[in-house]
């Protein structure tokens, strides 16, 4: 079979103009976009725009690049020429406006988000226009507030490069800087960042000692950064990540690596990161049980929102919880950082701010949140992020704004507010048992759980031998403490910081501490043991249940939904007035009446069982020794109670065993 000439010859030109194609310059470039190479697709459209000057979707590109690269201040020129097929105007408008923001121009700003208001047909895009305009009307107020901060650039740490996310540990001044790399990020078209430390007094740095972490830590052409530390020192979490390559990292994962012998361990990552989520920003707070960081994972408010995490004693983490939407906004909020007063710290684009990244307060009064906005001069135009009090009222953060020595600094500040004093409120208590001669005895490895007001889950704490736990509260809020062991009923107990405040008049130092106390008594589990239920009250020869007793039996609820593995009999007694048979019945229909309350309040059948005892088990004498009737002894015996029938395994025990075989199978091998 003979090819012919004519149809190859066609055949390769069709073929090299598809390869032509599939790797022209442009394709090439939007393929960088997508990896997030962003500065080889500036440089790319930047070409575009030197013969084609009006060319919307070369401005959109680069304006975008610039904006996902964190320089969103030059993107501006070019979101304002960017258009064409497929570029959402409403999202152009809206970043320019953010653009004109972080340039300063407030009033270019607000006429932008004028005209995207005006313009969008959708609802989200109008609120978040309006929210943006709010916000600028809200830094008019914001100027008019007096500021006591006083900052000053750290100019004996900073460089041509950048350095950010200052912590301070003993002496020494921990932070994230680009110094010393040679290979560019091609995300940023900067250097990949290290960890760094140097010795200092407050804020004076000693530059002769500064240094990079070892290499364990500081992996090469790796972003490493942003660092926080256990309030001991002996426990190390810091992110990780971006390397820029396409088969290797490319978000941002948290690690964790302990201090042994003189040396860091070999960092490993810890259990909340997840895969196709950014992770970064950790920071400790004061006690070391709690990790705050910032996440872009699924379920959250939009772009980087602030989590928390619980630290148990073996260094594992749970019960990571999404801040709300108080804290978090559709923008970004990163860089958490919890004050030794207890204020959470961080910062946002999408709060009320000057135009980038702003620092913010969170000031908490009455179980409310109320995010305030540092001001000027810690806020600028620029990114402002990173804030670390080494004391009360001084300390460190990072801004890239105008002035500074290189691309992010390091700035320190005084803060000289008159007003500045605090109190710190703890509540610390013992978990009990009483015994069955009821002798109170301390009852160690207990997890207490603190709610707030709300019933959100504040934090936990284990028990050690002692019993004791310790939490930190706030003035003038209600809460609620869950104490649970093996071997015993979970239990609630109230408390209350209302009245309990300490006249910030009487102050004499910056920080006051004050520590509360109360106690939590569990119940041993116990089969056919009776629990009185106190206040069931019934009318006259009759099973209906009364509203006070409705509350009751509410407590009740809370025992049985808090106790998923017990089978219970509720048990109706009665006084000898009247014959056994209408007893035994009054007493059925009584148990019976409980029964289906607690149905209907979501208990399942199953669960239940209900038992009239009539007269039969009296706790006290229906009459006097001379015969007399005794209206006290016969109410004592008009009671309700609940006995325990069975007890299966609890299923958060069953995972806690599970997890446990887990890590133990792990470290076998």
């Amino acid at each position: 079979m003979t090819r012919n000439p004519a149809n190859w010859i066609s055949s390769v030109i069709v073929l090299a103009l598809v390869v032509l194609i599939a790797c022209s310059p442009e394709k090439k470039a939007l393929k960088n976009f997508r990896y997030e190479k962003f500065e080889e697709v500036i440089n790319y459209f930047q070409s575009v725009l030197t013969r084609q000057p009006g060319n919307g979707k070369a401005n959109y590109y680069i304006a975008e690049s610039y904006r996902q690269s964190n320089r969103i201040k030059e993107s501006e020129k070019y979101y304002a020429r960017a258009g064409g097929p497929g570029v959402n105007k409403d999202s152009v408008l809206f970043y320019l406006a953010k653009a004109q923001q972080a340039n300063g121009k407030y009033a270019e700003s607000k006429a932008t988000l004028e005209e995207l208001r005006s313009s969008t047909t959708l609802d989200d895009m109008r609120d978040r226009a309006n929210k943006e305009l709010a916000g600028l009307d809200y830094l008019g107020k914001l100027d008019e507030k007096k500021s006591y901060y006083r900052i000053k650039n750290l100019e004996t740490l900073n460089s041509n490069f950048s350095e950010y996310s200052p912590a301070y540990l003993n002496g020494e001044l921990y932070f994230t800087s680009s110094r010393s790399n040679e290979r560019i990020y091609a995300t940023t078209g900067t250097p990949y960042t290290d960890l760094f430390k140097a010795e200092t007094k407050g804020a004076v740095v000693d530059p002769n000692t500064i240094k990079p972490l070892p290499i364990s830590i500081n992996t090469p052409n790796v972003n490493v950064g942003t660092i926080t530390f256990s309030p001991d020192g002996k426990t190390m979490v810091f992110a990780k990540g971006n390397t820029g390559k396409r088969k290797g990292a490319n978000n941002v994962d948290l690690y964790l690596s302990r201090f042994r012998n003189g040396e860091w361990t070999e960092p490993t990552q810890i259990n909340i990161n997840q895969p196709d989520s950014w992770e970064s920003s950790p920071a400790f707070s004061p006690d070391g049980r709690t990790l705050y960081f910032a996440s872009n994972r699924k379920g959250g408010s939009g772009g980087l929102d602030i989590y928390t995490a619980q630290m148990d004693s073996r260094g594992r983490f749970s019960r990571v919880r999404n801040m709300g939407p108080d804290i978090n906004t559709s923008g970004n909020e990163t860089f958490p950082y919890v004050s030794e007063n207890g204020k959470l710290y961080f910062s946002s684009d999408g709060h009320p701010g000057y135009g980038m990244l702003d620092i913010y307060v969170v000031n908490r009064a009455n179980g409310k949140t109320a995010i305030e906005n540092l001001g000027q001069p810690v806020n600028s135009t620029g990114d402002d992020f990173g804030i670390f009090l080494f004391k009360p009222d001084r300390g460190f953060f990072t801004s890239n704004r105008e002035g500074g020595k290189g691309d992010d600094d390091i700035y320190t500040f005084i803060n000289e507010d008159p007003n500045l004093k605090v109190v710190n409120y703890y509540l610390q208590g013992v978990t009990y048992n009483f015994t069955k001669d009821s002798t109170k005895e301390i009852l160690p490895n207990t997890k207490v759980t603190i709610l707030d007001g709300k019933g959100d889950v504040m934090q936990d704490f284990v028990t050690g031998n002692d019993g004791k736990f310790l939490f930190r509260v706030y003035e003038n809020e209600k809460y609620t403490l869950i104490g649970e062991t093996d071997g015993y009923l979970v239990k609630r107990g109230p408390f209350t910081t209302n009245g309990k405040s300490v006249p910030l008049e009487t102050l004499k130092e910056l920080i006051t501490n004050v520590t509360l106390d109360t106690l939590l008594v569990l119940d041993r589990l116990e089969k056919n043991k009776p629990y009185e239920l106190r206040n069931i009250y019934f009318g006259f020869d009759s099973a209906n249940i009364r509203i006070s007793s409705g509350r009751e039996l509410d407590k009740l609820v809370e025992v049985l939904n808090d106790n998923p593995e017990i089978k219970i009999e509720m048990g109706s007694h009665t006084d000898s007035v009247g014959s056994v048979e209408f007893n035994i019945n009054l007493s059925q229909r009584r148990a019976e009446s409980t029964v289906n309350y607690l149905i209907r309040k979501g208990i399942a059948p199953e669960r239940l069982v209900a038992k009239g005892y009539g007269k039969s088990k009296p706790i006290a004498r229906n009459t006097n020794p001379d015969g007399t009737d005794n209206p006290a002894g016969r109410q004592r015996n008009r009671r309700t109670e609940f006995k325990i029938l069975e007890v299966g395994i609890r299923q958060e025990k069953k995972e806690e065993d599970d997890d446990d075989k887990y890590f133990k199978k792990d470290n076998d091998h």
